[in-house]
């Protein structure tokens, strides 16, 4: 349930007033929901003392559709009154035109066609030109040819946002399939190829939702190709073209996560300073409205902020703020696996091993299951972690069954997706363990040195860099999480 604590309350209110019975059990059905730890049958026996089925089905039916109308209403009062206005200027004009009211009738057109030009709303100005094109006739001051005009241009935009939002939706599930399926493909040539076949072209004038699902479509290509660097200006410049629009403050959701794409961007590109402050601006827009989309982004946010916390050297602040946030439930499922994971490699960097092992053990669900929820990489970097974290607890039998199954399981898609380097890095942490009084050797050193291809530290990926400080921490004989910070602060990797 992702209701904040006073969306809860409104709609318990809700449902108060539109029970007519005082025996009706939605209220406390949904009360026990909320609380989220109770199966169809515990549930049951708690509102009906017995294995009531049907009635228990059929109450949560209606529960569930009385949610739907209750969310329905909310955003029509909340976030389309400038749609309803405008619909309503529409229908009144109409009404005019048929009692031959024509100079009132295009005063009120008009009033529509400011309001929705405003607010971007293209299909709502098709209407308006419409119906201004076909009473032109009775309204000798109209320059027709000007209305085709706009009513042309009009179509182009709201074409633009129809192919725009095809495009995202293609994208979306191309990408879905590389994360959560381990399909190989290449990302960057079918977003070319797509942007081109639905003729995109990002220099016209866009609605504000069009151009967040560029900034999204551009997010997903630098998460596919790992390459952040790439897409920072185009997404600040983007962004500077939102702030331009009037309705930005109805559409807050999308400016939300546009700031936080823009934030995640920074931080991949280790520019955390600059990260932080978008995460600052994120969480002012998350608080306004009353809250209305703080719990969506609660997650995310928080995530983000602690990653940033922990590679500027404030990692105990990175751990208070995730530890609470570990163990509660959460419709962002993904995210919460992710804190987990995070929360894991700060224990783990802080050389806390009891915690980095108890937090870990948690992680009790298949990898079918995790790959569903989160995707193959993040599968790939649990098992990397688990293999660290067992060579650091000195759990040597535990070590030699990680490694092979890992090898098993995800060499043949490593290999597949141009990531060899992992399997490089792994036999590599194989001969630390194996022979750990090597490892401070030069001859280990320039083994490590040559059996990888180094690229700038700008452009290489921040979590690679903190599987790579593990290993240079080990030549080095110096604690990781010390390791990791000045490995971050270095021109390049070598």
């Amino acid at each position: 349930m992702t209701f904040s604590s006073e969306d809860q309350q409104h709609f318990i209110n809700y449902l108060e007033k539109k029970n007519k019975r005082n025996d009706t059990k939605n209220v406390q059905l949904f009360k026990y929901l909320l609380q989220d730890d109770l199966n169809s049958n515990e549930l049951c026996y708690k509102l009906y003392g017995n294995q009531s089925k049907g009635a228990y089905h059929a109450l949560r039916k209606r529960l569930y559709q009385s949610i739907i109308d209750f969310i329905a209403n909310t955003s029509l009062q909340e976030e389309k009154a400038v749609d309803m206005q405008i619909i309503k200027y529409i229908l009144a004009a109409r009404t005019c035109l048929q009692n031959k009211q024509y100079k009132v009738a295009y005063k009120i057109l008009d009033k529509a066609e400011t309001l929705a030009t405003e607010h971007h709303l293209f299909p709502l100005l098709n209407e308006i030109y419409h119906t201004k094109i076909q009473y032109a006739y009775a309204h000798p001051s109209i320059d027709i040819n000007q209305l085709i005009s706009k009513f042309k241009s009009n179509q182009k935009k709201h074409q633009l946002e129809d192919q725009l939002n095809i495009v995202y939706a293609k994208i979306r599930q191309t990408l879905n399939n590389m994360t959560y399926k381990g399909d190989v493909v290449d990302f960057q040539t079918i977003l070319n190829n797509t942007l081109k076949e639905h003729h995109i072209n990002i220099n016209e004038s866009m609605s504000f939702k069009s151009l967040y699902q560029l900034v999204a479509i551009t997010s997903f290509s630098a998460f596919a190709t790992n390459d952040y660097l790439k897409i920072e200006p185009f997404l600040i410049n983007t962004y500077k073209s939102i702030l331009k629009h009037k309705n930005i403050d109805k559409q807050m959701f999308y400016h939300i996560q546009i700031l936080y794409f823009i934030a995640n961007t920074l931080f991949r590109n280790k520019k955390f300073s600059a990260s932080l402050q978008y995460l600052k601006l994120m969480h002012k827009y998350m608080n306004e409205k009353q809250k209305k989309h703080y719990n969506n982004f609660k997650l995310k946010y928080n995530l983000l902020l602690s990653l940033n916390l922990n590679f500027t050297n404030k990692q105990n602040d990175a751990i208070d703020l995730l530890t609470p946030l570990a163990t509660i439930k959460h419709a962002d499922i993904e995210t919460l696996l992710d804190i987990r994971l995070s929360l894991v490699m700060f224990y783990f960097q802080k050389n806390d091993l009891k915690k980095a092992s108890n937090l870990f053990s948690k992680f009790y669900h298949t990898d079918k299951w995790y790959t569903e929820k989160a995707g193959k990489e993040w599968v790939i970097k649990k098992h990397l972690i688990d293999i660290l974290l067992q060579i650091e607890l000195k759990n040597i039998d535990l070590v030699e069954s990680r490694l092979l199954s890992f090898k098993r399981n995800h060499s043949k898609y490593l290999k597949s997706i141009n990531q060899q380097r992992a399997l490089t890095y792994l036999t590599l942490v194989e001969d630390c363990y194996k022979t750990p009084e090597r490892v401070t050797s030069e001859a280990f050193k320039n083994k490590v040195e040559s059996a990888f291809m180094w690229i700038d530290k700008t452009r290489e990926d921040i979590f690679v860099m903190s599987f790579y400080a593990w290993l240079k921490s080990k030549m080095e004989n110096k604690p990781l999480y010390t390791t990791t910070l000045n490995l971050i602060k270095t021109v390049t990797l070598v």
